[in-house]
C-alpha cells in the first residue's frame, strides 16, 4: 500500500466513522435508581416456574422409558 492509498483510507475512514464524544459519563446519576430497584418490594413468584417445566419433561422421560424399555439405549446415546 503507498502513501496515496494510506491517505485515502484514512479519508473514508474518517468519513464513515463518527468522532467519538468526550463525555463518556450518563447523563445522569444512576445510584438513586439503583437504591430505589434494590429497596422496592420483591415481585410475588410467577405461577409457572421453569423448574416446574423442568419435572414436567424429566417425568414425561421417564415414563416414555417405562413404556418403551428399548428406547432407553437411544436416550443414553443422546445424553
Amino acid at each position: 500500500m503507498n502513501e496515496h492509498d494510506q491517505h485515502r483510507m484514512k479519508q473514508l475512514l474518517q468519513q464513515a466513522l463518527p468522532p467519538v464524544e468526550a463525555e463518556p459519563e450518563p447523563g445522569r446519576d444512576l445510584w438513586p435508581a439503583m437504591l430505589r430497584r434494590l429497596d422496592a418490594k420483591p415481585e410475588s413468584p410467577p405461577l409457572f416456574s421453569w423448574a416446574s417445566l423442568d419435572w414436567a419433561l424429566l417425568a414425561g422421560l421417564v415414563a416414555f422409558a417405562a413404556f418403551f424399555p428399548a428406547s432407553i439405549p437411544v436416550l443414553l446415546y443422546y445424553l
